[in-house]
């Protein structure tokens, strides 16, 4: 069930909005549910600041974690810490406003941030005139933002909390992904096919930086073309800069337009001479292939934990239980890139 505002709740909110903006007042003109959320919820909240340093009108959002939440995202107190990071490192986010850890106020924790113009829904992106009009210069904008991001490196103030690798981050991950997949106790000869063609080729540590997680269409927003911020900051991590690039390139994120290799939007060309341009350093260009096999294996991974909340009964969700049915289509994917990556292509 989704957190619903009551008088009492909003009547708290105010007043504690007022009190961290060292505002005389708050008052609260609206609060609505967003779309788009299963592990988060993300509320509209239009208010209006009385007295102090943010005195006017603001359009925020609210965020704060769904009952269906995901046990290896980050908390919100921690996810702002880490939006704070990136928004200091000037990448385009929403502007981080004040973190709440007190459940008195709604019931659970949350943070507020500047709510920002824009689309996010990765199959209205994928065909959207105005982002295919600007196709390539979209994804080398998405490039440089991870450029950006990939300059912090640990240790950094405030993250105290994200583990740095102590050894190659890819043998962690295929690590990470072979517990999930013991504790399943499924049988999926394709993805341990999969983790043994990975850990055969796993690179050494190289650079470790921040990374952002979940870097794909579809937490991004664009407005009129134009990108307009990036969000969902829950499975930010220090490890190899190589593997957003794989993320975004894996094709389950392309929403159908195939041809269009960086998230449906560009070219890969694009998104990594973008990253270049900003960086200042040439991608490894050999090594990332092997990270969108490793993304199109977390998500199959991912998938697979989805539906076992529901069919456990821990859970019961149709949303939950429908998200295995990409299974098979990830499978695919996998067998047809190794193919390929094989190949030479």
């Amino acid at each position: 069930m989704a957190l619903i505002p009551s008088a009492l709740n909003t009547e708290r909110l105010a007043a504690w909005i007022a009190a961290s903006a060292a505002a005389e007042a708050a008052e609260i003109g609206r609060i609505e549910l967003l779309g788009g959320g299963a592990i988060q919820e993300n509320w509209a909240l239009d208010i209006a600041l009385v007295g102090g340093p943010r005195a006017g009108r603001h359009e925020l959002v609210l965020r704060t974690s769904s009952p269906s939440g995901v046990s290896v995202s980050w908390d919100r107190m921690e996810e702002f810490a880490i939006l704070r990071v990136a928004h200091a490192a000037g990448v385009t986010v929403p502007e981080p406003w004040v973190a709440c850890a007190d459940t008195a106020v709604i019931g659970r924790p949350f943070y507020l941030m500047a709510r920002l113009a824009g689309e996010a829904r990765g199959n209205r992106l994928v065909r959207d005139p105005q982002v295919l009009a600007r196709s390539d210069a979209l994804a080398s904008r998405l490039g440089g933002e991870l450029a950006r991001l990939h300059r912090v490196v640990p240790p950094v103030a405030g993250l105290d909390f994200m583990p740095i690798p102590a050894g190659s981050p890819a043998a962690g991950r295929i690590a990470e992904y072979r517990r999930h997949l013991d504790a399943l106790d499924a049988a999926e000869p394709v993805l341990e096919w999969a983790l043994s063609w990975l850990e055969q080729r796993a690179p050494e540590a190289g650079r470790i930086c921040l990374v952002h997680g979940d870097f794909r269409t579809g937490n991004y927003l664009v407005d009129g073309g134009e990108l307009s911020g990036i969000l969902d900051w829950e499975f930010a991590a220090f490890g190899d800069p190589l593997e957003d690039l794989g993320w975004m390139l894996a094709r389950y994120w392309r929403f159908g337009a195939y041809g269009r290799e960086a998230g449906g939007i560009g070219s890969r060309e694009a998104l990594l001479a973008g990253y270049e341009a900003e960086s200042g350093h040439p991608v490894e260009r050999r090594l990332v292939p092997f990270w969108e096999v490793m993304a199109t294996v977390r998500w199959a991974v991912i998938a697979m934990q989805q539906a076992e909340r529901h069919h456990s009964g821990a859970e019961p969700s149709l949303e939950l239980a429908l998200t295995a049915h990409v299974l098979p289509q990830l499978e695919l994917d996998l067998l047809t890139r190794i193919a390929e990556i094989e190949a030479g292509r």
